[in-house]
């Protein structure tokens, strides 16, 4: 089941309403700062904290005059204010409510997206446990390379994932930034000290600098972050639509009572949920692209990044969060046709135990260009003439001078590719 909640509580913070609400914490966090240098009387921000108020429609009401989001805001405000109204935005400049307040709401986001990738990565986690020694094939080129177990295909995933979320991680606490620092960020109406205490109690750190608005590479690298989750999610997502295909089917997508797979064909169990992932990646990435394209501002200031990022941080954030529960849903209730599994690793008498045969008839004295010939022989025999690898070099005069009955069946027992699988577990999950 996909988590709704969690998606209805990450677009929340992006509603209008809430945006106002943030921008009204930012002003009030700066009147608390002024009260705390001494500027303000205490008793006054306490009243101001008890009456200011907002209303989204008459925000949008005085906006269609003054043409101007945060003075409509502040004139919706004042309005419940009245005289204590002049203690607020004192010395500040819109760029300082409107960066401040989208650092809170992404710091809100990212808390999300941050306990989604905990989820996954333990769903994950019991997933490779449970198939640690669940054989089957290793492809590579799309071709079947050697055998391994499905349980260490997920820990590559594991692994990849742990990285994002440290990725992630980094990028959320570098943009954990804010700003009061007033026109073109000289502080020339305001006390650098107000930044410092109002940021502070709103749980960011303030920017080192800001030249009116805070530096756009902070977002282009959050934007970067998820991107590269959207991306790393599309290549697990587009592994299991390989891998349910009919002539493969070692994965699958569970088929729910009374779902139906086709409107034409009654057969048809489609990995619809792993396509709608990729499809959904593409979007994160584009996005992300935008914002490295806001990073490039005339002079101290201008707005053409607004507009952009207005659409690509809800946007994107959301679709990560969809994404991730989404794909927590697949893999917590992944079909795994074991079976399949292992045919796939027998399939031409097991001609990808080649290897282990080329190394067994160089330990026995061959040179390896010597061996190479013999196997490769026998081998695309096998492949070419849908024969019988392993009864082809049962029968071989070139490989029974130097190999016995055991030697060959040691060759072709699968448990010798594992020997090392718990290593690899030790390494990625501890």
């Amino acid at each position: 089941m996909i988590d709704r909640y969690s998606r209805e509580e990450i677009s929340k913070i992006w509603k209008l309403d809430s945006k106002f609400q943030y921008y009204l914490n930012v002003e009030l966090a700066v009147c608390d700062a002024y009260a705390q240098i001494g500027r303000f009387p205490k008793d006054v921000v306490k009243e101001i904290r008890k009456k200011a108020k907002f209303n989204v429609k008459r925000i949008d009401e005085i906006e269609r005059e003054v043409k101007h989001d945060v003075i409509a805001f502040l004139t919706c405000v004042n309005e419940s204010l009245g005289d204590l109204g002049r203690y607020v935005h004192v010395g500040m400049t819109s760029s300082d409510v409107i960066d401040t307040a989208f650092a809170l709401q992404i710091q809100d986001s990212a808390k999300i997206i941050h306990k989604d990738l905990e989820i996954l990565i333990s769903t994950l986690k019991k997933l490779a446990d449970k198939h640690r020694k669940t054989l089957c094939i290793g492809r590579s080129h799309g071709v079947h390379a050697e055998v391994m177990t499905f349980g260490v295909k997920l820990c590559n995933w594991i692994d990849i994932l742990q990285r994002q979320k440290e990725n992630f991680e980094q990028a959320t606490e570098q943009i954990r930034v804010g700003q009061i620092s007033g026109p073109v960020g000289t502080y020339s109406n305001i006390p650098p000290e107000i930044e410092q205490i109002a940021c502070k109690n709103l749980g960011l750190k303030p920017a080192r600098i800001s030249t009116q608005i805070i530096a756009r590479d902070y977002h282009a690298h959050f934007m970067q972050s998820l991107a590269l989750i959207a991306a790393v999610i599309e290549q697990f997502a587009t592994e299991i639509r390989h891998l349910q295909r009919t002539e493969v089917l070692e994965l699958e997508e569970r088929f729910s009572k009374g779902q139906k797979g086709s409107s034409a064909m009654p057969h048809k169990k489609n990995p619809v949920l792993s396509e709608n992932l990729c499809g959904l990646s593409r979007v994160v990435r584009s996005n992300s692209i935008a914002a490295l394209e806001n990073v490039v501002l005339w002079h101290e200031r201008d707005i053409s990044h607004s507009s952009a990022e207005r659409i690509i941080f809800p946007d994107s954030l959301t679709l990560v969060d969809f994404m991730l529960n989404r794909f927590n849903n697949i893999m917590g209730n992944i079909v795994v046709h074991k079976d399949n599994m292992l045919s796939h690793c027998e399939e031409f008498g097991g001609i990808v135990y080649s290897q282990k045969l080329l190394l067994k008839l160089v330990e026995k004295g061959l040179t390896r260009e010597d061996a190479y010939a013999i196997v490769q022989k026998d081998a695309l025999d096998a492949f070419n003439n849908h024969g019988n690898f392993k009864k082809d070099v049962t029968s071989d005069k070139k490989v029974l001078k130097y190999l016995t009955e055991k030697d060959i069946e040691d060759v072709f027992n699968p448990h010798e590719f594992l020997k090392n699988i718990d290593k690899i577990y030790e390494r990625v999950l501890g």
